[in-house]
């Protein structure tokens, strides 16, 4: 499934084309994806206008001008793609990988573009949320902090995993603390802080709660992956494109991911790469200087 640098990456492509205009036509070429699509979903998209496209954890977020928010999730395959028929967004793109019979939703805009959804697992979904009841609604009323957000501090992580006794790696995944983070990349800043998955999330809090130096380490870690990630278009490897049908590349500078039993990268290090399983989730990181 996507990650958040992924989802970041498809807001920023789809930015250009969506931010500002107008719904001109909307066409659904089945009932459903993981769930049904809203009563007259289309009718009540079509004329209105995209004031904004944000990212809030793992979800696209379209701002409408009726104070209606589009909420979009890619799922385990979802993509998008832009057909631009003036060219004024740049060339006409098709994901390599996409195809055609998977294309479920159409967005045609005011600008020209026309805004394709493509899953083959369907597996992503969108909805139409009263834009004041967004923060209540059940999808995002126990979302936590946003990582790339000046929220994300040591003080503000401590507060969160204070008496935590789960793993570090459980807790860092628990969408309840913090939003949008997934298996690569808590593994990734893991190893940059030189925490082992295993510690009890806990550890990073002092006993007045205050946090420890490795707690203000690992939220700068988080901070500097996830702005690696995004420059880097995302990690591709099995479903992720960008909207031009490009490759995210951040797989190649991988540190821990999937490289079990390869030399550590971190310099003077003489360990390897291990992977255990963590509540079924695998995990890589060095023994010999995560701790």
């Amino acid at each position: 499934m996507p990650e958040l640098p992924e989802v970041e990456t498809v807001r920023l492509g789809l930015e250009p084309a969506m931010a500002g205009a107008r719904l001109i036509g909307v066409e659904l070429r089945r009932a459903d994806l993981r769930f049904p699509f809203p009563d007259q979903f289309a009718t009540r998209l079509v004329g209105r206008s995209i004031e904004a496209l944000r990212r809030r954890a793992k979800y696209l977020l379209a701002d409408l001008d009726d104070q209606q928010t589009l909420v979009m999730h890619l799922g385990m395959s979802g993509s998008f793609r832009i057909e631009d028929e003036t060219q004024s967004l740049g060339a006409y793109y098709r994901a390599a990988a996409s195809n055609p019979a998977h294309d479920h939703v159409v967005f045609k805009l005011s600008n020209g573009a026309r805004v394709i959804y493509n899953d083959p697992r369907r597996f992503g979904f969108m909805t139409l949320i009263p834009a004041a009841g967004l923060s209540s609604h059940p999808l995002f009323s126990h979302v936590g902090i946003e990582p790339l957000s000046d929220q994300l501090i040591g003080g503000a992580l401590a507060a969160l995993l204070k008496g935590r006794t789960t793993s570090l790696k459980a807790a860092l995944l628990d969408q309840r603390l913090i939003a949008g983070l997934g298996n690569i990349y808590v593994s990734e800043a893991l190893h940059r802080a030189g925490l082992s998955p295993r510690r009890a999330a806990g550890s990073l809090a002092r006993k007045d709660g205050s946090p420890t130096d490795r707690a203000d380490l690992l939220a700068q870690s988080i901070r500097e992956v996830l702005e690696e990630a995004v420059a880097a278009g995302g990690s591709s490897l099995k479903d992720h494109r960008r909207t031009d049908g490009t490759l995210g590349y951040f797989q190649h500078s991988f540190r821990v991911y999937d490289r079990a039993g390869q030399a550590c990268l971190r310099p003077g290090c003489a360990g390897a790469v291990q992977r255990i399983v963590q509540s079924g989730r695998a995990s890589f990181f060095c023994g010999a200087c995560q701790r």
